[in-house]
């Protein structure tokens, strides 16, 4: 059975590892829900009791597919997590309308952990505005909601006026061995820890990025453990933290699942040595970057629109864990055209502007030349 760890402000018991309901696997544009729920049934049996999804994954079939199965085993044997989303919240009534929606979705009495979803400092700001607290508070009072929380996305500033602007029963946030540094980052740990506030990771693999490396990186940790994949150091490594109760993984295949559940069956955090062997495959993959962008943005704005800090953190990203499938969707679907390097005039204004003396010119040329390829 999975390794458990015991929440002391909600004296509960939940599975070290969560099944993230984000990434199952798809058929056709949808869930594929013969292999889905048998993942599921698999993870349940091994011992895992948090399920996590949310009112938009999988263009809004999670939430109603994870309640559909979950239905087969009693309710008070898991905990079901869903978050509110907070984009779609311009009223008190929208947020009322939307979680009694997902409980339907879900079909379910009550949700056992409840989050606003994504916050960042103009989202927190709406949601004091609206009442949307209150509410919620009088929801948890009513027994609907079990346990009051966040996600978050932002800097550590805006997570820690959240997370002290009340007493939470928990709280959501990206951590793994690359982004000690940033979003909440490690301060964000230590605070939560400090406040008595339990930890949910999201990311724990970076959206896989941290599952697929090559084998010139891991050399030195296979030495110590042959027999493990580079997934299981990313979770081991988060999940050596005491304060960090649960830790989800958005599994999409049965190899990957199986994978994680043998890293938690048999639990052993990070021993020293493997601490710093993992922060030493941190600094080696921070070193295969093409180029040394710190991201400062003084060589914006662009006159042509060129968004040249996030042009190189891509092709950077690319550098670091090349992920090529993963890269090429992130540049096809999430970066305008119209901001790509490609609209480049050779001006210089930004090379005048940048601090780092950086030839920005010829690299984003060699960029563009980079993406076309993948």
């Amino acid at each position: 059975m999975v390794f458990k760890k015991h929440i002391d402000n909600l004296n509960i018991d939940t599975s070290l590892l969560g099944f993230g309901c984000m990434r199952f696997p798809t058929k056709d544009g949808k869930i594929d829900e013969v292999r889905a729920e048998a993942m599921l049934d698999r993870a349940y049996a091994a011992g895992v009791n948090y399920f996590d999804t949310a009112y938009p994954y999988h263009d809004g079939q999670s939430e109603p597919f994870v309640g559909r199965v979950l239905d087969k085993y009693p309710r008070d044997s898991y905990f079901l997590a869903t978050k509110l989303p907070l984009w779609a919240v311009n009223s008190l009534d929208d947020a009322k309308r939307l979680f009694n929606e997902q409980l339907q979705r879900l079909h379910k009495d009550y949700v056992d952990f409840y989050l606003f979803h994504a916050f960042n400092r103009e989202r927190f700001e709406k949601m004091k505005e609206y009442g949307v607290f209150d509410y919620l508070e009088s929801e948890k009072a009513a027994g609907r909601i079990k346990y009051l929380g966040f996600s978050f996305h932002d800097s550590f500033d805006v997570f820690k006026d959240i997370i002290e602007y009340r007493k939470w029963d928990f709280c959501q946030i990206q951590y793994n061995y690359m982004d000690t540094n940033d979003q909440a980052g490690d301060s964000g740990v230590a605070l939560a820890e400090s406040l008595g506030v339990p930890l949910v990771i999201m990311e724990p693999i970076k959206g896989g990025s941290l599952a697929t490396l090559s084998d010139d990186l891991l050399q030195d940790l296979r030495k110590i453990r042959p027999e493990s994949t580079a997934a299981s150091w990313a979770l081991r490594f988060v999940a050596s933290r005491d304060n960090i109760k649960v830790v989800l993984s958005g599994m999409t295949a049965e190899d990957q699942l199986e994978d994680n559940l043998k890293t938690f069956e048999n639990f052993e955090p990070l021993s020293q040595e493997e601490e710093k062997l993992v922060g030493e495959l941190a600094e080696a993959i921070r070193n295969r970057v093409f180029i040394g962008c710190t991201g400062c943005r003084y060589c914006m704005p662009c006159p042509m629109g060129v968004d040249i800090p996030r042009s190189f953190r891509m092709w950077n990203d690319y550098g670091m864990y090349n992920n090529a499938g993963g890269t090429k969707w992130r540049w096809d679907h999430e970066f305008k055209d119209e901001n790509k390097p490609h609209n480049c005039v050779e001006c210089g204004a930004c090379e005048a502007a940048c601090p780092q003396k950086l030839e920005i010119r010829e690299n984003l040329k060699k960029v563009t030349a980079c993406m076309e390829a993948l």
